[in-house]
């Protein structure tokens, strides 16, 4: 009788034979096979490396004294399955072959990424805006016209201008303003020289109505030379008679300080200003009225919009002392013009810092050398005279002539001197 299962004979296989090497015509008497049993896993404490399969003889038969072909069905490792008691791919200690989750994120690297991509973007943006806004300077004014300039100091000196300048304003505008007259009728309302040194800023106002000495100059457009005549006349009648050029020459000249920078803006531009940071406020100590700008304040703190601002700094005839007192207004409006709008408010809120550089850029004049630097050097020193650093002051007034005002000649003299210097101002105006 053949124990081997229907099917498994010599006559079916065609004479192929698996045993012990019998080379005989008759096949041998079945012989048992051993039963292959598994063995428990071991109890570790960590799991077992995976076992070393033989490999399995060439075909000639079955060798009871060689290892024993394992084929791994009774384990379950069949083309990597996984172990009961060891580790499969990825899983851990008896899961049966299950691949575990994915790792836990790598927050380090991560953050680094993050805070890389955050850099970049940054870096680009403030690229980006520094040169559209440095696209928007208008660059008018040539300080290499000016003849005969007295000699550089320490620090920087700045000629801060507010011109009466329409331009760019409807008539819609100008009547809201309260600005009448022309086009552009070419006059300077204010006129300050701006100190930023290593003793703090210094602000000195020139009144308009200065009694000054119109000197010799080159014509800004003609370039032909004009002697000076010894005439005498006010201030602000420089800048009417040929522009910036004059008036940093008659500055100079009068005072005996360079200039180093020139920065002018307009009554539109000063109005859409102060509109696009949402209003200044200002501690007014005295109510008063006057027609002429359009000024109608009451004592106390208050908001100003762009319309009352420019009346604000415009306003004369309501004082006694009218042009000394307004300039007086217009330094402590332009310190708290700075003050408020360089706060991370402003500068860190895109929705309130582009509107509020793209209304002063866009009526802003300043000359061929000033950069976007020098002018944000500017803005912050205007910001520290009244933050503690700084200090304001008019030039030293002497009395009045036919309605001009006359400096002080010896109190002047000592204040350029100590600009020049870059010394601590100790002089004070009458």
């Amino acid at each position: 009788m053949n124990d081997w299962p229907e099917g498994w004979s010599d006559d079916n296989r065609g004479g192929n034979r698996y045993g012990r090497g019998s080379a005989g015509e008759q096949p041998e008497g079945a012989r048992s096979m051993p039963h292959v049993q598994r063995r428990p896993a071991p109890q570790r404490q960590h799991p077992a490396p995976p076992r070393q399969r033989p490999i399995p003889q060439q075909p000639g038969g079955y060798d009871n004294g060689g290892p024993q072909y394992d084929s791994g069905y009774n384990t379950g490792q069949v083309y990597g399955g996984g172990n009961a008691g060891g580790r499969g791919n990825g899983g851990g200690p008896g899961d049966g072959g299950h691949t575990q989750g994915r790792p836990a994120p790598d927050w380090r690297r991560r953050i680094k990424i993050g805070a890389l991509s955050l850099v970049v973007v940054v870096l680009g943006v403030s690229i980006g805006t520094y040169f559209w806004a440095d696209s928007k300077l208008k660059r008018e004014v040539d300080l290499s016209k000016v003849i005969e300039r007295p000699e550089g100091g320490d620090g920087t000196n700045y000629l801060i201008v507010g011109s009466d300048s329409r331009e760019g304003m409807t008539a819609e505008d100008k009547k809201k303003l309260h600005t009448g007259g022309p086009k552009d009728q070419g006059r300077t309302d204010s006129m300050m020289i701006l100190h930023d040194g290593s003793n703090g800023p210094t602000l000195i106002s020139l009144p308009r109505d200065s009694n000054v000495e119109i000197p010799s100059f080159k014509g800004s457009d003609s370039g032909k030379l004009y002697p000076g005549r010894g005439r005498f006349t006010k201030l602000n009648a420089a800048y009417a008679m040929d522009g910036p050029e004059l008036l940093v020459r008659t500055v100079e000249f009068n005072t005996g300080l360079r200039i180093d920078h020139y920065c002018e803006i307009g009554f539109g531009g000063f109005a859409k200003i102060v509109d696009a940071i949402g209003g200044v406020e200002l501690d007014i100590p005295k109510a008063f009225k006057d027609k002429k700008s359009g000024a109608d304040f009451q004592a106390g703190k208050q908001t100003l919009n762009g319309e009352q601002s420019l009346a604000f700094v415009r306003t004369r005839y309501a004082f006694a002392e009218a042009d000394l007192a307004r300039t007086k207004n217009q330094q402590k409006f332009l310190a708290a013009l700075a003050s408020q709008t360089a706060t991370p408010s402003t500068i860190l809120n895109p929705f309130k810092l582009y509107p509020t550089m793209g209304a002063g850029l866009d009526t802003l004049v300043v000359d061929k050398d000033m950069s976007l630097w020098s002018l944000s050097q500017m803005f912050f020193a205007m910001k520290g005279v009244t933050g503690g650093e700084g200090k304001s002051m008019n030039m030293p007034v002497a009395g009045f002539r036919n309605g001009n005002v006359l400096w002080d000649e010896a109190k002047k003299k000592q204040l350029v001197e100590q600009l020049k210097n870059d010394e601590k101002v100790t002089v004070t105006e009458n």
